[in-house]
């Protein structure tokens, strides 16, 4: 099975920059996105042979994620049963026979760490929502945007960046916390030494630098861990200030 995630920053803008012939070329089993910035009456879409879910924010054109799978899932959720953070749209689940797939898009810190205190309270949360999904035996994969760049390797500057949205020691730490708490960075465990990312700012040149960060993931939970294949970042893939991820898996 073939699993992709991509922030695409915009379904509807992604559209117009190559979405299609890329979800195509990709030939995802399930094709999960993240920051879709719409309302599911505003998205005018059909990829023959999918069956779309769509997550989206109480507020318009802000955050938002979907999911586009093959085989209908025998249960889809929206967001992790709390009310306040749920009015975003950050989160899908889709439950298979074999195993749960969680389309996860987190709230970022921003500018000045503005939003890091909610950031802590989402991490508390949203770990303890993945592993009551862990709870029926079924192996839980967690794909998507994480907002954050787990070790120096995952970002060009690190030195310059330590107190900056996405490396700070904080965000850091609630990502060590999910991997202790049963699940494997799978691009790290088959490539545990190679540079490559998946995020790059619009500002500076900095794709045409690869100057970048490494902030998409598929996490798997340990017990799945043999099943994994390959995993993959396409830096090749324009259309968004992200590249997609892949996860191929014998599920």
């Amino acid at each position: 099975m073939k699993l992709v995630s991509w922030n695409v920053n915009g379904l509807r803008a992604c559209l117009g920059k190559g979405f299609e012939e890329a979800f195509a070329g990709l030939d995802a089993d399930v094709f999960c996105v993240q920051e879709t910035k719409l309302q599911r009456e505003q998205l005018n879409l059909t990829l023959e042979g999918y069956h779309m879910y769509l997550n989206s924010a109480e507020k318009k054109g802000y955050s938002g994620t979907g999911v586009f799978s093959r085989v209908e899932p025998r249960e889809v959720t929206y967001g992790i049963g709390i009310p306040e953070h749920d009015r975003e749209g950050r989160v899908i689940t889709c439950s298979y026979e074999g195993f749960h797939l969680v389309n996860c898009y987190t709230p970022n810190s921003q500018d000045g760490l503005k939003r890091l205190a909610y950031r802590m309270e989402w991490e508390e949360a949203f770990r303890a929502y993945l592993r009551g999904l862990g709870g029926d035996g079924r192996p839980v994969i967690l794909c998507g945007d994480l907002n954050v760049a787990a070790q120096p390797i995952d970002l060009k500057n690190p030195e310059s960046n330590r107190r900056n949205a996405g490396f700070t020691d904080e965000e850091r730490a609630q990502f060590a916390l999910l991997l202790e708490s049963g699940f494997c960075d799978t691009f790290r465990l088959l490539y545990p030494d190679t540079v490559r990312y998946s995020w790059w700012s619009y500002r500076f040149r900095a794709r045409e630098r690869d100057a970048g960060w490494r902030i998409d993931y598929f996490l798997i939970s340990q017990d799945a861990v043999p099943l994994v294949r390959e995993a993959a970042i396409h830096t090749d893939i324009f259309g968004s200030d992200h590249c997609p991820v892949s996860l191929e898996v014998d599920l």
